[in-house]
């Protein structure tokens, strides 16, 4: 009795030795068989044009390569269109996510390549287009697509659209603020730096303003002189000199070295007539 249940007990080892040996073998069997059967699959749906059940099959048959299946063009096709039907969609993140995962498998083309670069110009294209009409986050959006949104060093183009972005708006509200102190010689300076298109139409009225005041400022001085009895204390044009002033302060002079500067180039000099400064020849 004793002798037949250790035989028993022995054999048990061997049976789930072969029953799980068996069951191994079964599993790469079937999936051995389901990777004979992935490129038909494949190409039936590349046929079909159903593109997504193409890409499905694709990923699946990429997953057993280690069985050491080469990958059909087919993988390559579906992605291809698929890829080129997202763009066409408007769905560029998904299309260069696609794309980009076609260019690194074994199924791309050279041109395939090229049309990820085109793709990506494109889309820096387009961003910049958007930035210059006013519209920082709608470019932001697409150069992530690209991951050109923003970089930890602050290098990506994303950043650099932000940085511009932001000098402009501090630029406006300098300007607003030098306004209100009646600083327009200074006033007319933050805005004149104003290099955004968009920041510059929505600065047009405060620059009016600055205009204004600058002119309201010249009337003043000469009605002092005239108490003085100084009908003009420059004797250059006043109207040359103010546009020389201000085509300098645009290039980034402040207002005192642009007065100099222009009055030097219209053949005077800067000279004291009480608080203010003349320009005379």
């Amino acid at each position: 009795m004793q002798t037949a249940l250790a035989l028993r007990h022995h054999r048990l080892p061997r049976y789930w030795l072969g029953l799980t040996l068996g069951l191994v073998a079964a599993g790469v069997g079937g999936v051995h068989w389901w990777e004979q059967q992935l490129p038909l699959k494949l190409q039936e749906a590349a046929r079909a044009g159903r593109l997504d059940a193409c890409i499905r099959y694709a990923d699946q048959l990429a997953a057993l390569r280690w069985l050491g299946g080469l990958a059909p063009q087919e993988q390559g096709l579906c992605r291809r269109r698929k890829a080129a039907q997202l763009w066409d969609q408007g769905q560029w993140s998904a299309a260069m996510k696609l794309q980009l995962q076609l260019v690194n498998s074994g199924a791309s083309q050279p041109a395939d390549q090229q049309q990820l670069l085109q793709w990506q110009r494109q889309l820096e294209s387009r961003a910049l287009g958007l930035f210059q009409l006013g519209d920082l986050q709608a470019a932001l959006v697409l150069l992530a697509a690209i991951n050109a949104d923003h970089r930890s060093d602050g290098a990506a183009l994303g950043d650099n659209l932000r940085d511009s972005w932001t000098r402009n708006r501090i630029l406006r509200d300098r300007g607003q603020q030098l306004i209100k102190q009646q600083r327009w010689w200074e006033a007319l300076d933050a805005l004149n730096r104003i290099d955004h298109p968009w920041w510059k139409g929505q600065t047009k009225e405060l620059r009016q303003q600055v205009q204004k005041g600058i002119a309201s400022l010249r009337r003043q001085e000469d009605k002092e002189h005239e108490g003085h009895g100084e009908t003009n204390p420059s004797n250059v044009p006043l109207a040359e000199l103010d546009a020389l002033v201000s085509r300098k302060i645009a290039t980034g002079m402040d207002d005192g070295q642009a007065f100099e500067r222009a009055c030097k180039e219209l053949g005077g000099r800067v000279v004291e007539t009480g608080p203010e400064s003349a320009c005379r020849r």
